[in-house]
Protein backbone atom coordinates (compact mmCIF):
# COMPACT_ATOMS: atom_id res chain seq x y z
CA UNK A 1 0.00 0.00 0.00
CA UNK A 2 1.42 3.37 -0.56
CA UNK A 3 2.25 5.77 1.99
CA UNK A 4 -0.31 8.31 0.87
CA UNK A 5 -3.70 5.64 1.02
CA UNK A 6 -2.94 5.34 4.37
CA UNK A 7 -5.84 3.21 5.75
CA UNK A 8 -9.60 3.13 5.33
CA UNK A 9 -10.62 0.36 7.94
CA UNK A 10 -10.63 -2.92 8.45
CA UNK A 11 -12.38 -4.83 5.54
CA UNK A 12 -12.97 -2.00 3.36
CA UNK A 13 -15.43 -2.88 0.11
CA UNK A 14 -16.39 0.44 -2.12
CA UNK A 15 -19.07 0.18 -4.69
CA UNK A 16 -18.87 2.53 -7.83
CA UNK A 17 -20.79 2.54 -11.31
CA UNK A 18 -19.19 6.37 -12.19
CA UNK A 19 -15.94 8.44 -12.12
CA UNK A 20 -17.77 10.89 -9.61
CA UNK A 21 -18.50 8.17 -7.84
CA UNK A 22 -15.22 6.78 -7.86
CA UNK A 23 -12.92 10.54 -7.52
CA UNK A 24 -15.60 10.85 -4.03
CA UNK A 25 -14.42 7.62 -2.69
CA UNK A 26 -11.14 8.55 -2.99
CA UNK A 27 -11.71 12.08 -1.06
CA UNK A 28 -13.25 9.97 1.62
CA UNK A 29 -10.53 7.90 2.17
CA UNK A 30 -7.93 10.66 2.31
CA UNK A 31 -10.44 12.55 4.66
CA UNK A 32 -10.31 9.45 6.68
CA UNK A 33 -6.60 9.07 6.56
CA UNK A 34 -6.66 13.00 7.36
CA UNK A 35 -8.85 12.84 11.01
CA UNK A 36 -7.26 9.21 12.02
CA UNK A 37 -10.57 7.99 12.15
CA UNK A 38 -9.56 4.73 9.69
CA UNK A 39 -7.55 2.19 11.85
CA UNK A 40 -6.71 -1.52 9.64
CA UNK A 41 -6.26 -2.81 6.42
CA UNK A 42 -6.69 -0.82 3.42
CA UNK A 43 -10.21 -0.10 0.80
CA UNK A 44 -11.05 -2.62 -2.45
CA UNK A 45 -12.50 -0.43 -4.69
CA UNK A 46 -15.05 -2.58 -7.34
CA UNK A 47 -16.03 -1.03 -10.35
CA UNK A 48 -19.37 -2.35 -11.71
CA UNK A 49 -18.14 -1.50 -15.09
CA UNK A 50 -21.62 0.31 -17.14
CA UNK A 51 -21.45 -0.47 -21.35
CA UNK A 52 -21.32 3.19 -22.07
CA UNK A 53 -17.85 3.57 -23.66
CA UNK A 54 -17.12 7.39 -22.29
CA UNK A 55 -17.95 6.53 -19.02
CA UNK A 56 -15.96 3.12 -19.40
CA UNK A 57 -12.91 5.00 -20.58
CA UNK A 58 -13.02 7.94 -17.61
CA UNK A 59 -12.98 4.82 -14.86
CA UNK A 60 -10.11 3.13 -16.10
CA UNK A 61 -8.25 6.58 -15.84
CA UNK A 62 -10.13 6.72 -12.01
CA UNK A 63 -8.91 3.40 -11.26
CA UNK A 64 -5.23 3.81 -12.18
CA UNK A 65 -5.82 7.12 -9.48
CA UNK A 66 -6.95 4.96 -6.96
CA UNK A 67 -3.91 2.28 -7.85
CA UNK A 68 -1.58 5.00 -7.62
CA UNK A 69 -3.02 5.79 -4.43
CA UNK A 70 -2.40 2.51 -2.74
CA UNK A 71 -5.86 0.83 -3.14
CA UNK A 72 -6.80 -2.27 -4.83
CA UNK A 73 -9.34 -2.29 -7.65
CA UNK A 74 -11.56 -5.11 -9.16
CA UNK A 75 -13.15 -4.34 -12.25
CA UNK A 76 -15.98 -6.06 -13.10
CA UNK A 77 -17.81 -6.56 -16.19
CA UNK A 78 -21.58 -6.22 -14.22
CA UNK A 79 -23.48 -5.53 -17.33
CA UNK A 80 -21.95 -7.95 -19.81
CA UNK A 81 -24.67 -10.19 -20.93
CA UNK A 82 -27.88 -11.12 -19.36
CA UNK A 83 -25.63 -13.76 -17.00
CA UNK A 84 -23.41 -10.99 -15.73
CA UNK A 85 -25.28 -9.52 -12.88
CA UNK A 86 -25.18 -13.42 -11.52
CA UNK A 87 -21.41 -14.21 -12.32
CA UNK A 88 -21.13 -10.67 -10.80
CA UNK A 89 -22.80 -11.13 -7.18
CA UNK A 90 -21.95 -14.65 -7.24
CA UNK A 91 -18.16 -13.29 -7.23
CA UNK A 92 -18.72 -10.44 -4.88
CA UNK A 93 -20.74 -12.96 -2.23
CA UNK A 94 -17.38 -13.65 -0.37
CA UNK A 95 -15.97 -10.24 0.21
CA UNK A 96 -19.46 -8.46 0.93
CA UNK A 97 -20.17 -11.26 3.67
CA UNK A 98 -16.44 -10.34 4.90
CA UNK A 99 -16.53 -7.17 4.55
CA UNK A 100 -16.87 -4.28 8.14
CA UNK A 101 -17.47 -1.60 6.15
CA UNK A 102 -19.29 -0.69 3.03
CA UNK A 103 -18.86 2.40 0.86
CA UNK A 104 -21.48 2.82 -1.99
CA UNK A 105 -21.95 5.58 -4.65
CA UNK A 106 -25.43 5.59 -5.76
CA UNK A 107 -27.76 3.94 -3.16
CA UNK A 108 -30.52 4.49 -5.96
CA UNK A 109 -28.73 1.73 -7.93
CA UNK A 110 -30.79 -1.62 -8.20
CA UNK A 111 -27.35 -3.30 -8.61
CA UNK A 112 -26.12 -1.86 -5.55
CA UNK A 113 -29.17 -2.44 -3.71
CA UNK A 114 -29.54 -6.03 -4.54
CA UNK A 115 -25.68 -6.57 -2.55
CA UNK A 116 -26.84 -4.53 0.31
CA UNK A 117 -28.73 -7.72 0.67
CA UNK A 118 -25.77 -10.02 0.86
CA UNK A 119 -23.85 -7.68 3.44
CA UNK A 120 -24.19 -7.76 7.31
CA UNK A 121 -21.76 -4.63 7.34
CA UNK A 122 -22.56 -2.76 10.18
CA UNK A 123 -20.35 0.63 9.01
CA UNK A 124 -22.25 2.45 5.68
CA UNK A 125 -20.99 5.06 3.96
CA UNK A 126 -23.06 6.70 1.02
CA UNK A 127 -19.98 9.15 -0.83
CA UNK A 128 -21.60 11.61 -3.37
CA UNK A 129 -23.10 10.39 -6.99
CA UNK A 130 -24.06 14.48 -7.23
CA UNK A 131 -26.96 16.17 -6.95
CA UNK A 132 -28.77 12.77 -5.97
CA UNK A 133 -27.22 12.57 -2.92
CA UNK A 134 -29.93 15.67 -1.52
CA UNK A 135 -32.43 13.55 -2.43
CA UNK A 136 -31.29 10.48 -1.22
CA UNK A 137 -31.07 12.16 2.26
CA UNK A 138 -34.15 13.60 2.25
CA UNK A 139 -36.13 10.66 0.98
CA UNK A 140 -34.26 8.53 4.08
CA UNK A 141 -35.17 11.22 6.74
CA UNK A 142 -38.88 11.35 5.46
CA UNK A 143 -39.03 7.52 5.44
CA UNK A 144 -39.87 7.30 1.16
CA UNK A 145 -38.76 4.86 -1.24
CA UNK A 146 -36.00 5.25 -3.41
CA UNK A 147 -36.51 6.85 -6.62
CA UNK A 148 -34.60 9.23 -8.57
CA UNK A 149 -35.73 13.09 -8.19
CA UNK A 150 -36.26 12.93 -12.39
CA UNK A 151 -38.25 10.25 -12.06
CA UNK A 152 -40.64 11.06 -9.18
CA UNK A 153 -43.84 11.67 -9.93
CA UNK A 154 -44.83 9.01 -12.70
CA UNK A 155 -46.56 5.75 -12.09
CA UNK A 156 -44.00 2.61 -10.87
CA UNK A 157 -43.40 0.48 -13.46
CA UNK A 158 -43.41 -3.57 -13.50
CA UNK A 159 -39.82 -3.73 -12.99
CA UNK A 160 -40.23 -1.21 -10.11
CA UNK A 161 -43.00 -2.96 -8.55
CA UNK A 162 -41.20 -6.25 -8.84
CA UNK A 163 -37.85 -4.64 -7.38
CA UNK A 164 -39.70 -3.32 -4.61
CA UNK A 165 -39.02 -5.59 -2.02
CA UNK A 166 -35.12 -5.32 -2.12
CA UNK A 167 -35.53 -1.70 -2.76
CA UNK A 168 -37.69 -1.57 0.65
CA UNK A 169 -34.83 -3.62 2.30
CA UNK A 170 -32.22 -1.50 0.62
CA UNK A 171 -33.76 1.66 2.47
CA UNK A 172 -34.01 -0.70 6.21
CA UNK A 173 -30.39 -1.31 5.81
CA UNK A 174 -29.69 2.24 5.49
CA UNK A 175 -31.41 3.29 8.01
CA UNK A 176 -28.78 3.76 11.39
CA UNK A 177 -29.87 1.21 14.33
CA UNK A 178 -28.10 -0.02 17.17
CA UNK A 179 -26.08 -2.81 15.07
CA UNK A 180 -25.32 -0.33 12.37
CA UNK A 181 -23.81 3.16 11.32
CA UNK A 182 -24.42 4.89 8.80
CA UNK A 183 -22.30 8.02 7.17
CA UNK A 184 -22.89 10.35 4.06
CA UNK A 185 -19.74 11.82 2.81
CA UNK A 186 -21.03 14.68 0.50
CA UNK A 187 -20.02 18.35 -0.75
CA UNK A 188 -23.75 18.88 -1.29
CA UNK A 189 -25.86 20.90 0.87
CA UNK A 190 -28.08 18.47 3.21
CA UNK A 191 -31.21 20.24 4.79
CA UNK A 192 -32.76 16.90 6.37
CA UNK A 193 -30.84 14.86 8.12
CA UNK A 194 -31.96 11.20 9.11
CA UNK A 195 -31.58 11.14 12.96
CA UNK A 196 -28.10 8.66 13.91
CA UNK A 197 -26.98 9.58 10.25
CA UNK A 198 -23.52 11.10 10.24
CA UNK A 199 -22.82 13.32 7.98
CA UNK A 200 -19.41 14.47 6.93
CA UNK A 201 -18.17 17.14 4.39
CA UNK A 202 -16.20 16.66 1.29
CA UNK A 203 -13.79 19.65 0.69
CA UNK A 204 -11.84 18.25 -2.51
CA UNK A 205 -9.05 17.90 -0.25
CA UNK A 206 -7.23 15.08 -2.25
CA UNK A 207 -7.98 16.82 -5.49
CA UNK A 208 -6.41 20.06 -4.02
CA UNK A 209 -3.38 18.47 -3.22
CA UNK A 210 -2.69 15.82 -5.92
CA UNK A 211 -3.46 18.80 -8.92
CA UNK A 212 -2.98 21.89 -9.43
CA UNK A 213 -3.50 24.84 -8.91
CA UNK A 214 -4.48 25.40 -12.73
CA UNK A 215 -2.63 27.88 -15.54
CA UNK A 216 -6.19 29.82 -16.03
CA UNK A 217 -7.20 31.30 -19.61
CA UNK A 218 -8.33 34.86 -20.27
CA UNK A 219 -11.76 33.46 -21.61
CA UNK A 220 -14.91 31.35 -20.26
CA UNK A 221 -15.89 27.87 -20.74
CA UNK A 222 -19.39 26.25 -20.70
CA UNK A 223 -20.03 23.06 -18.83
CA UNK A 224 -22.90 20.29 -20.33
CA UNK A 225 -25.49 18.48 -18.63
CA UNK A 226 -27.22 15.55 -19.77
CA UNK A 227 -30.73 16.95 -18.95
CA UNK A 228 -31.73 16.62 -22.60
CA UNK A 229 -30.93 13.05 -22.63
CA UNK A 230 -32.80 12.37 -19.24
CA UNK A 231 -35.82 14.04 -20.59
CA UNK A 232 -36.18 17.10 -18.65
CA UNK A 233 -35.26 19.94 -21.12
CA UNK A 234 -36.30 20.45 -24.95
CA UNK A 235 -33.24 19.76 -27.30
CA UNK A 236 -33.97 22.59 -29.26
CA UNK A 237 -34.32 24.97 -26.27
CA UNK A 238 -30.87 23.96 -24.89
CA UNK A 239 -29.26 24.51 -28.21
CA UNK A 240 -30.61 28.33 -27.64
CA UNK A 241 -29.74 28.22 -24.44
CA UNK A 242 -25.77 27.35 -24.84
CA UNK A 243 -25.58 29.85 -28.12
CA UNK A 244 -26.89 32.62 -26.14
CA UNK A 245 -24.69 32.01 -23.15
CA UNK A 246 -21.41 31.53 -24.92
CA UNK A 247 -22.25 34.62 -27.40
CA UNK A 248 -22.80 36.74 -23.94
CA UNK A 249 -19.88 35.51 -22.08
CA UNK A 250 -17.37 34.52 -24.93
CA UNK A 251 -17.25 31.24 -23.92
CA UNK A 252 -14.88 29.49 -26.08
CA UNK A 253 -15.23 25.39 -25.03
CA UNK A 254 -18.02 23.17 -23.96
CA UNK A 255 -16.79 20.64 -21.50
CA UNK A 256 -19.23 17.47 -22.48
CA UNK A 257 -21.11 15.91 -20.10
CA UNK A 258 -20.39 11.85 -19.98
CA UNK A 259 -23.60 10.60 -21.16
CA UNK A 260 -24.26 13.46 -23.80
CA UNK A 261 -25.29 12.37 -27.23
CA UNK A 262 -22.98 12.90 -30.12
CA UNK A 263 -25.69 13.89 -32.16
CA UNK A 264 -26.41 16.99 -29.68
CA UNK A 265 -23.18 17.68 -29.46
CA UNK A 266 -22.53 17.34 -33.37
CA UNK A 267 -25.14 19.99 -33.80
CA UNK A 268 -23.70 22.23 -30.64
CA UNK A 269 -20.44 22.79 -32.18
CA UNK A 270 -21.56 23.12 -35.63
CA UNK A 271 -24.73 25.68 -34.85
CA UNK A 272 -22.49 27.96 -32.07
CA UNK A 273 -19.02 27.07 -33.12
CA UNK A 274 -17.86 25.98 -29.59
CA UNK A 275 -14.70 23.86 -29.23
CA UNK A 276 -16.58 20.30 -28.03
CA UNK A 277 -13.83 18.90 -25.20
CA UNK A 278 -14.76 15.24 -24.04
CA UNK A 279 -13.03 15.06 -20.69
CA UNK A 280 -11.09 12.19 -20.05
CA UNK A 281 -11.56 12.69 -16.19
CA UNK A 282 -14.28 14.21 -14.07
CA UNK A 283 -14.51 18.13 -14.61
CA UNK A 284 -13.19 18.64 -10.89
CA UNK A 285 -9.74 16.86 -12.12
CA UNK A 286 -9.61 18.45 -15.27
CA UNK A 287 -10.56 22.03 -13.90
CA UNK A 288 -7.54 21.56 -11.18
CA UNK A 289 -5.02 20.60 -13.74
CA UNK A 290 -5.86 23.03 -16.06
CA UNK A 291 -6.05 25.13 -18.37
CA UNK A 292 -9.09 26.41 -17.20
CA UNK A 293 -11.18 29.66 -17.92
CA UNK A 294 -11.49 32.36 -15.45
CA UNK A 295 -15.01 32.15 -15.82
CA UNK A 296 -16.72 28.25 -15.62
CA UNK A 297 -20.54 29.01 -16.62
CA UNK A 298 -23.44 25.84 -15.82
CA UNK A 299 -26.91 25.12 -15.57
CA UNK A 300 -28.12 23.18 -12.62
CA UNK A 301 -25.91 20.78 -11.80
CA UNK A 302 -23.47 19.23 -9.73
CA UNK A 303 -20.20 21.28 -10.57
CA UNK A 304 -22.04 24.49 -9.06
CA UNK A 305 -21.07 22.76 -5.53
CA UNK A 306 -17.54 20.68 -6.68
CA UNK A 307 -15.88 23.43 -8.89
CA UNK A 308 -15.73 25.72 -6.04
CA UNK A 309 -14.26 23.45 -3.59
CA UNK A 310 -12.18 21.68 -5.79
CA UNK A 311 -10.85 25.29 -7.00
CA UNK A 312 -10.79 26.75 -3.58
CA UNK A 313 -7.88 29.63 -3.73
CA UNK A 314 -7.33 30.45 -7.66
CA UNK A 315 -9.47 33.13 -9.33
CA UNK A 316 -11.88 31.51 -10.93
CA UNK A 317 -15.21 31.91 -11.16
CA UNK A 318 -18.43 29.59 -11.36
CA UNK A 319 -21.16 31.21 -12.64
CA UNK A 320 -24.95 29.27 -12.81
CA UNK A 321 -27.74 29.90 -15.31
CA UNK A 322 -31.06 29.21 -13.62
CA UNK A 323 -33.29 26.66 -15.83
CA UNK A 324 -36.35 28.64 -17.21
CA UNK A 325 -39.61 26.56 -17.05
CA UNK A 326 -40.17 26.79 -20.54
CA UNK A 327 -37.22 24.58 -21.38
CA UNK A 328 -38.78 21.42 -19.56
CA UNK A 329 -40.47 19.02 -21.80
CA UNK A 330 -44.15 17.53 -21.25
CA UNK A 331 -42.40 14.38 -19.62
CA UNK A 332 -40.51 16.22 -17.67
CA UNK A 333 -41.38 15.24 -13.31
CA UNK A 334 -43.74 17.29 -11.67
CA UNK A 335 -41.09 19.00 -9.20
CA UNK A 336 -38.51 19.02 -11.90
CA UNK A 337 -38.27 22.93 -11.77
CA UNK A 338 -38.35 22.89 -7.77
CA UNK A 339 -35.05 20.55 -7.65
CA UNK A 340 -33.35 22.37 -10.21
CA UNK A 341 -34.11 25.46 -8.70
CA UNK A 342 -32.81 24.25 -5.26
CA UNK A 343 -29.77 22.92 -6.26
CA UNK A 344 -28.87 26.59 -7.82
CA UNK A 345 -30.47 28.61 -4.55
CA UNK A 346 -28.33 26.30 -2.49
CA UNK A 347 -24.70 26.78 -4.05
CA UNK A 348 -22.16 28.58 -2.31
CA UNK A 349 -19.28 31.06 -3.88
CA UNK A 350 -20.84 31.00 -7.12
CA UNK A 351 -22.21 34.07 -9.29
CA UNK A 352 -25.96 33.48 -10.31
CA UNK A 353 -26.81 34.41 -13.51
CA UNK A 354 -30.36 35.25 -14.50
CA UNK A 355 -32.34 32.47 -17.11
CA UNK A 356 -30.66 33.16 -20.57
CA UNK A 357 -34.52 33.88 -21.51
CA UNK A 358 -33.68 37.13 -19.80
CA UNK A 359 -29.71 37.74 -20.80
Amino acid sequence: MSPRAGSTGPHTLAFVESPVQLLNVLEWAHTTVQHGTAPGAGLTLVVLSPNDPMTRGQLRRMAELARDEGHSVRWEEARGGTTAPFHTIGGLAPLLRRARRIVMGDPFSRYVQLLLTITRAPDLVVVDDGTATMEFVAQLARGERLVRWHRKGGRPGPRDLLFAPVSSSARRRLTPSERRTVEVFSSMPIDETPIGVRVTANDFSWTRARFGPPRLTKGADLVGTSLVETGVVDGDRYLQAVRTLAKSHGATRYFAHRRESAEKLHRLAAETGLEIVRPDLPLELIARRGPIGRTILSFPSTVVHTLPLALAGTEVRVAVCDIDPAWLTDHASPRAQGFLSGVTGTARDVHRLSSVAAI
